[in-house]
C-alpha cells in the first residue's frame, strides 16, 4: 500500500489560517474530494491528515472526515498537551482513526518549549496510550530535540519535514549534526516531506535537494524514512505528482529495496496502524 504520511485539509478562513496570509495558492478550501484527486495523480492509495491549525475542534472535524474517506487510514490531530487534565482528555478521544498528535512547536518563541514541564507530560500521556507525536520544530529548537527524547522516554516519534533544511540558501550545518543526533535515537522517524518547500520555490532543481535526502537516508536508515507529500502546502513550490516522483527517482536510484518501506511500510509502523488495515 502507497501511502502518503503527511497531508493537509481545511476549510478557509482568513482568521483560522493567518499563517496562509492570503496567498492565493492556499487561501482556499481544500477538502476530502480534492485529496482523493491528489492521490490519484500519483497512484497513492492511503494518506494520513494531520493537524494545521491548534483546535481541538479541526481535530474532531478531520476525525469526521476520516470516517467518511477510506483513503484517510489515520489523523494526527492536536490537543492542548499542557493541560492537567490531559488523561482524561484522551480517554474521551478514544477514536481508532486517531493515530498521534503533533504541536506547532515551531511557532513557538521559547528555544525550549519541548523542555517544559507540562508540555513534557503531555507528550508522555500520548505515547503511553501506543498514540505518536509528531515533533514540527524550528531550527534553534532543534538541538533540544535529543534532551526531549530523553524526558519523554521510549515511544513513537515522527521528526517532521526532515527538521526543515534551510535548502534555498544552501545550508548545511548545525542542521546535519543535529539530525544525526536525532537519528541515534531508534523509535525516531524521519518524514521526507515539505522539503519542496524549504528550496526555491520557483527555481528547484531535483539536485538541490538530493544531498538533504541522502543525508536523512544515511542517518536514519531506510527503515525510518517515511514519505509525506505535504500538500496542499507543498503546491507552493511544485504539483503533487512531481513532489512524489522527486522522492521515488531518489529512492530508484539509492535504495531500491526500500521503496515498499518509505513509500508506506515504515509509516504503518511508526503510526501503529499494523493489524488495522485492509
Amino acid at each position: 500500500m502507497k501511502i502518503d504520511a503527511h497531508h493537509h485539509l481545511w476549510r478557509y478562513r482568513a482568521e483560522a489560517y493567518e499563517w496562509i496570509g492570503g496567498n492565493p495558492v492556499l487561501a482556499r478550501d481544500f477538502t476530502a474530494r480534492d485529496l482523493e484527486s491528489a492521490l490519484a495523480s500519483a497512484g497513492v492509495e492511503a494518506a494520513i491528515a494531520v493537524q494545521a491549525r491548534q483546535t481541538e475542534e479541526e481535530t474532531r472535524d478531520l476525525l469526521a472526515i476520516a470516517a467518511n474517506c477510506p483513503a484517510i487510514i489515520g489523523v494526527v490531530g492536536w490537543a492542548d498537551l499542557r493541560q492537567p487534565e490531559i488523561e482524561a482528555w484522551l480517554e474521551n478521544m478514544d477514536d481508532p482513526a486517531l493515530v498521534g498528535f503533533r504541536h506547532v512547536v515551531q511557532d513557538e518563541a521559547d528555544a525550549e518549549f519541548l523542555l517544559g514541564k507540562a508540555f513534557l507530560q503531555g507528550v508522555k500521556a500520548v505515547v503511553g496510550r501506543s498514540l505518536s507525536y509528531d515533533i514540527l520544530v524550528n531550527h534553534a529548537q532543534l538541538p533540544s530535540v535529543p534532551a526531549f527524547l530523553d524526558a519523554v522516554g521510549p515511544g513513537r516519534f515522527i521528526l517532521d519535514h526532515a527538521a526543515k533544511p534551510a535548502i534555498a540558501r544552501g545550508g548545511w550545518q548545525p542542521w546535519a549534526d543535529d539530525v544525526a543526533a536525532i537519528a541515534r535515537y531508534d523509535d525516531v522517524w524521519c518524514k521526507v516531506s515539505g522539503l519542496v518547500t524549504e528550496a526555491d520555490h520557483t527555481h528547484w532543481r531535483p539536485q538541490d535537494i538530493e544531498r538533504y535526502l541522502d543525508h536523512c537516508l544515511q542517518v536514519f536508515g531506510p527503515r525510518r524514512l517515511i514519505w509525506g507529500s505535504d500538500w496542499p502546502v507543498c503546491l507552493l513550490a511544485a504539483p503533487y505528482d512531481r513532489v512524489a516522483s522527486l522522492v521515488a527517482d531518489f529512492v530508484a536510484r539509492h535504495c531500491p529495496e526500500a521503496e515498499a518501506d518509505i513509500f508506506g511500510g515504515n509509516a504503518i509502523r511508526a503510526y501503529g496502524l499494523e493489524g488495522r488495515l485492509p
